[in-house]
This record gives structure tokens, C-alpha cells and sequence, in this order.
């Protein structure tokens, strides 16, 4: 029986990557159908696809409600056995669908699966957003085979085949649209960055695996939304990193974990103080109290996924080891050069 699948780019003002990209997203989804789903954008995108991509099914979302929930509204209108979540900064190639719906076809325990993301501006290198498979370590802090922090590796194929990992890029995810909405999708207090590794992480919690595969691959731009060192995108890494931790971490003492991390938080942000980046510095201070704010709903959060049939955390595929420490006190730049164990399931 041939599997449904449903192509979901998510845009926000972004003409200017449809341009680039939609044409080959649906060249090479075919016979998949592609959605456009549209935060409010106020440049012309909707108009653009309307003349020349006809073909693009789109779903009109009211405001910009971010990734996370902009996502969740979008997708009740989707129908499929399996969703992909693509940005709408991705350029996708030849078989790129194929070889990961193949993969999770064969084993049913596969939830979600990304292809390699290789940096669209610099197409040796692996993408930030997601390299060949995202991690975390003890105390939460996320990387990627091929991306550790800021540094990036060359693809020198060093990471080919299909792999278990962590989580899965929200740049480019195949997941299974049952378990998706038994979990009832992204968090909505996220708006933006960190929902895929909550996700991600919950689906593992359920008893179901996180592939990648090298045999897919795509070309990321990155900070399509919100670039870099926009100190916005800083608050939301650091607020929904903690938030990801309390609803997830399967230790009993997890708000020892918690308070360990905040004091590591610290010392990012005076890092970001004394690099002359005040701006950042703050994010860091206004992305804790915003945690403490939303604390007592992220307690009822992480009450409430216990009660799920089959719910039990875990640390499965996550780094031992401190990530932090490995890179900026060891000088570990490289993933395949981390000393320490991944904890098995």
C-alpha cells in the first residue's frame, strides 16, 4: 500500500526563498503534494505562488504564530500517513524523500528522520541547524555529528549511512503524523527554535527511534527567520532549552540538572558581556525569567506526558560527557573526536 506523505513548507515573508527553492520542492516531492503554510506574510508570497505555482495547496494562517504554532494550526488541515516539515529556506535535491520514507517504512519504530543538511552558501560544509543528526548531552546542551557550538565540519563523507540520533532538524523532518498529534505537536509556548529537540525528545520518551540518513541529502541558508545573532533567537534558545529539560530529563533530581545548566547559562552570558555583546547578554537574564514565569505550567507539562500509555524517560543516544566542557575547556572541535559514551536504550 502506498503511504501518504505531505510536503509543509512554512513561510513567513519569504518570497524571496520561494524563488529559489519551491520549484524543485515540488520537482522532486512529486507525486507528494506540497503545502505552502503562510504566517500573515505581508510581501507578496501568497501572490507569487498563486500566478506561478498553481499546483501549491495553500493554508493561510491569520498572524505570524512562529514555527512552532504556526506549524500546529497548518497541519490540522493536512491529511497524510506521514508530514514533512520543510523551511522554506531548503533546497531539496534529486530522491530526497525516498530513501528516508523507505527507511521508516521498514521499521516502524522510526518516528521522525532528517536527510544530511549541508550549508547552502558553502556546500562542503555541513548546516548548523541540523549536520547529519542532532545530540545532547547530560545537562541538555544540543549539537550535532558535524557541528559542535559554532564550529562546523567539512562533509568528508565521515558520517554517511543511516544513523540513530537524538533529535531530528526542524529544517527538514519526516515524522509520523499519528504520533505527532498523539502528542499533541510542537509545544506552542516555544514560538520558534528548540521545538523539534522537545519533540523529538518526547517521541523518544514513547518508545520510537530518531534516524538520520546521508543517503538524503539538502542544502540549508540558515536564519531564514531569524539570523544568528539575532538576540531574540538568543532568548529563545536559552528560555526553551530549559524549558525542553524540565518536561523531558527522566532524572528524579532534574531541577539539580536544571540549576547546574543555569549556572552554565551564566557564564555564557557574561562571555556574551565581555565579547561586547550586552544585547546578548541580556536575552540570556530575560530568557530565565521567562523560564521562572512559565515554570509552573512546564511542571504541569511534564505531569501531564507521564500519564501517556507507554511514556517513560529517557536519555537514550544523548552524550554522557559535558558538551561544553569537551569543547571549550578539551578543544574537541570535531564530533568523531568526543571522548565518552552515548547512553544505549
Amino acid at each position: 500500500m502506498q503511504v501518504s506523505v505531505a510536503v509543509v513548507i512554512l513561510n513567513y515573508n519569504g518570497k524571496k526563498f520561494l524563488e529559489l527553492f519551491i520549484e524543485k520542492a515540488i520537482k522532486f516531492s512529486y507525486p507528494h503534494q506540497v503545502y505552502v503554510a503562510d504566517n500573515a506574510s505581508t510581501d507578496d508570497s501568497i501572490a507569487y505562488l498563486e500566478k506561478n505555482f498553481p499546483q501549491v495547496k495553500i493554508i493561510r494562517n491569520d498572524k505570524n504564530y512562529g514555527y512552532a504554532t504556526g506549524y500546529n494550526i497548518a497541519l490540522k488541515q493536512v491529511k497524510s500517513d506521514y508530514i514533512v516539515l520543510l523551511n522554506n529556506d531548503v533546497e531539496v535535491t534529486e530522491n530526497w524523500l525516498q530513501h528516508a520514507i523507505e527507511l521508516m517504512e521498514a521499521d516502524k519504530k522510526i518516528a521522525a528522520c532528517q536527510p544530511k543538511l549541508l550549508d547552502y552558501n558553502n556546500r562542503t560544509k555541513f548546516e548548523y541547524a541540523g549536520a547529519a543528526g542532532g545530540f545532547i548531552d547530560k545537562l541538555g546542551y544540543p549539537f550535532c555529528k558535524g557541528r559542535i557550538f559554532n564550529t562546523i565540519e567539512t562533509d568528508n563523507k565521515q558520517y554517511e549511512g543511516n544513523h540513530e540520533v537524538f533529535w531530528a532538524s526542524g529544517a527538514c523532518m519526516i515524522v509520523r503524523a499519528d504520533l505527532f498529534w498523539k502528542l499533541n505537536g510542537f509545544d506552542d509556548d516555544f514560538f520558534a527554535h528548540m521545538e523539534e529537540i522537545d519533540l523529538c525528545w518526547r517521541i523518544k520518551n514513547l518508545g520510537y527511534k530518531i534516524y538520520t540518513t546521508s543517503l538524503s541529502t539538502v542544502y540549508h541558508v540558515g536564519g531564514g527567520t531569524l539570523n544568528k545573532i539575532n538576540a531574540r533567537k538568543t532568548f529563545l534558545n536559552f528560555r526553551n532549552s530549559l524549558i525542553t529539560l524540565t518536561k523531558n530529563h527522566p532524572s528524579k533530581v532534574f531541577l539539580l540538572v536544571i540549576y547546574f545548566r543555569m549556572l552554565l547559562d551564566g557564564v555564557a552570558g557574561l562571555k556574551f558581556l565581555l565579547e561586547g555583546e550586552p544585547k546578548h547578554f541580556l536575552a540570556v537574564i530575560k530568557a530565565h525569567f521567562s523560564f521562572y514565569s512559565l515554570l509552573g505550567l512546564t511542571l504541569k507539562k511534564r505531569k501531564a506526558l507521564k500519564q501517556l500509555p507507554g511514556f517513560k524517560r529517557t536519555l537514550s543516544n544523548s552524550y554522557s560527557g559535558s558538551i561544553v566542557y569537551s569543547h571549550f575547556i578539551k578543544g574537541v572541535k570535531n564530533f568523531s573526536d568526543l571522548k565518552g559514551k552515548f547512553l544505549l536504550p
